[in-house]
């Protein structure tokens, strides 16, 4: 089921896409207010500045539709999105002195917390596992932690994560192995229940 949800809002976004680069400000609008919300809370995860992130999303959507005619025809939106807000903000961050001085794509810092919720977890063991994994997913390393944000967050696969971080695939699948890796040394718990965990964190 969730896959055809999924696979139904990529069709939506791909029509809505085409019709936007075909100047229609209603589908802009909807794809605006589609994943605004999102790409702030993506924002939100390299900076405290929320009023700095709010201007590099609404700055990636104004240059959206004023270079409308220049961008891909084929494009999975949600990722391209994801990806020109973070080149923004890193480009923001290494020219603004009110962010901390970075010099490269994989030096910001991820300040996301993880936060699985606990809805699914029916027992008290359970639930004490499922706090100490998100404790083990917090002191991951900042790409790690990235990576798997946006592989289970926001449902993307390898190649879009691969893209967003401007890595290859193999890096990206990497950074996941490494991930999944780490959490297994510090997590006892059940490695199907871990999955089942990530898979509806999204």
């Amino acid at each position: 089921m969730k896959n055809q949800i999924l696979h139904n809002a990529v069709l939506d976004d791909n029509e809505l896409w085409v019709e936007m680069k075909a100047g229609d400000e209603k589908a802009f609008s909807t794809l605006f207010k589609k994943y605004y919300s999102y790409l702030i809370q993506y924002g939100n995860t390299f900076s405290p500045f929320s009023e700095k992130i709010q201007d590099c999303v609404q700055d990636v959507f104004t240059d959206i539709w004023v270079y409308r005619n220049s961008v891909s025809d084929t494009v999975v939106v949600k990722a391209y999105l994801l990806s020109c807000v973070r080149k923004r903000i890193v480009r923001l961050q290494q020219r603004d002195k009110v962010f901390n001085k970075t010099k490269s794509v994989d030096a910001i810092d991820f300040l996301f917390d993880f936060s699985i919720e606990q809805q699914l977890i029916s027992d008290e063991l359970t639930a004490g596992k499922v706090a100490h994994l998100n404790k083990v997913l917090n002191v991951l390393p900042a790409r790690q932690k990235e990576a798997l944000y946006l592989r289970y967050h926001h449902g993307l696969n390898v190649d879009q994560v691969a893209e967003i971080l401007n890595v290859n695939y193999q890096s990206a699948n990497n950074l996941l192995h490494r991930a999944l890796v780490n959490i297994r040394k510090e997590w006892k718990g059940n490695m199907a229940l871990l999955l089942m965990l990530l898979a509806n964190w999204i």
